[in-house]
């Protein structure tokens, strides 16, 4: 579930907002009713860490070749 509260209210309620984000909620902050920052749990910004690497992983690979050699070949010929 998201929450959405304004600066003052989050200034004045951090901790509680804190125990929410804990607990599995997202918090979103507003300021002067736009968006201006989210909390969200620390394991939650670690994958979403993992998800970029990933997806610029995929990016690189795009148009990558061996050269004609398998990934398999590749492999055992670096264990030898």
């Amino acid at each position: 579930m998201m929450i959405t509260v304004g600066t003052f209210e989050a200034k004045t309620h951090l901790s509680a907002l804190l125990d929410k984000v804990a607990g599995g909620e997202e918090v979103t902050i507003t300021k002067h009713g736009k968006p201006i920052a989210r909390l969200i749990s620390a394991e939650k910004a670690d994958q979403a860490d993992v998800d970029r690497a990933v997806a610029r992983l995929r990016e690189f690979r795009k148009g990558t070749t061996l050269g004609g050699l398998s990934w398999k070949e590749l492999r055992d010929e670096g264990r030898k």
